[in-house]
């Protein structure tokens, strides 16, 4: 399906084939009765820790989200760092952006991971300025600095902090993360196995970062199919280092995207891990008939487009 064509690459192409790709493997290994970690070589491990979002698109109490996630289990977190910035802002944004996040840390201390997230909303200029300032706070990680467009510029930005810096989440392919692995500027990759060409071609990236001693954490804010392709390439992928998960509100709180699985316990939490599914395929199984009724109902989600105060289009 990839080579065939002329035009290559891109979400929209490598989305497609993800859902291909995850189904033949899903069909694959019901056939064989293997999950699909098994047919990839085997496990490297047998669980993988997951994060909790907290929010911080908006001022809000997120450190107060942050209190209540980790009490009910979660050991790794991650917020927004910030909402809408102008190219050049000033030292006010910088200092809420920062107050953000040192109140979350004093929160939940210094045993709870807290990846910090910038979302692509972020200047070069002030991505320099911004890694910087939040560094005392110790993030797990910071995610998509620059847009993917602007990767070139992530050894500048990553040569004023320590912190680990994360991408990968608009990459669609290995071709894509080839830069920014060979600058060796990048210490987590972030692909999203829902678009990014599915199973075949995430294990292909991670093998590749494994090489270039880059972690991958990939990247699944969406439903249980994606999260369970996730978890069997995670199975097997020495390098996988934590798993982004939406499926949960709160610890063990669900949310409605479960109900199309005939069993959701295959994703309960325990001690901040999810234990990879061994049943065969995917491991999952899909409830086809709450499938049927919600496609009649159909949905009406829509990127928000943010804007600033004089009117042009903000970083979403």
């Amino acid at each position: 399906m990839y080579r065939g064509g002329f035009y290559r690459g891109g979400p929209v192409l490598m989305s497609a084939i993800a859902g291909i790709d995850q189904a033949l493997w899903d069909l694959k290994g019901k056939q064989l009765d293997a999950p699909i970690y098994e047919l990839l070589g085997g496990p490297a491990r047998d669980r993988i820790r997951v994060y909790q979002w907290i929010g911080g698109d908006r001022p809000a109490d997120v450190a107060e989200q942050a209190r209540k996630q980790v009490e009910a289990g979660f050991t790794a977190l991650k917020t927004n760092a910030t909402g809408e910035m102008s190219r050049v802002d000033t030292p006010a944004t910088i200092e809420a952006d920062v107050t953000r996040l040192r109140e979350v840390r004093e929160t939940v201390g210094d045993e709870v991971d807290v990846g910090v997230d910038f979302h692509g909303r972020v200047s070069k200029p002030m991505a320099k300025r911004l890694v910087a300032e939040l560094e005392p706070y110790e993030p797990m990680f910071v995610e998509e600095p620059v847009l993917p467009e602007h990767n070139d510029a992530l050894p500048e930005i990553a040569s004023h902090t320590t912190v680990p810096i994360a991408t990968g989440e608009r990459m669609y392919s290995r071709w894509n993360f080839k830069q920014v692995l060979e600058n060796g500027a990048v210490d987590v990759i972030q692909p999203d196995l829902s678009h990014a060409g599915g199973i075949t071609e995430v294990k292909k990236i991670a093998a590749m970062a494994e090489a270039y001693d880059v972690a991958m954490a990939p990247h699944c804010p969406l439903g249980p199919i994606a999260l369970a392709a996730c978890l069997q390439v995670d199975a097997c992928s020495p390098n996988a280092l934590i798993q982004e998960q939406s499926l949960n509100i709160h610890y063990n709180e669900t949310s409605d995207v479960l109900d199309y699985l005939a069993d959701p316990s295959v994703f309960d939490y325990e001690s901040g891990y999810v234990s990879i599914p061994d049943a065969p395929g995917l491991g999952v199984e899909i409830d086809g008939t709450h499938v049927r009724e919600r496609a009649e109902v159909g949905h009406d989600w829509h990127s928000p487009v943010w804007r600033h105060d004089d009117g042009s289009v903000a970083e979403w």
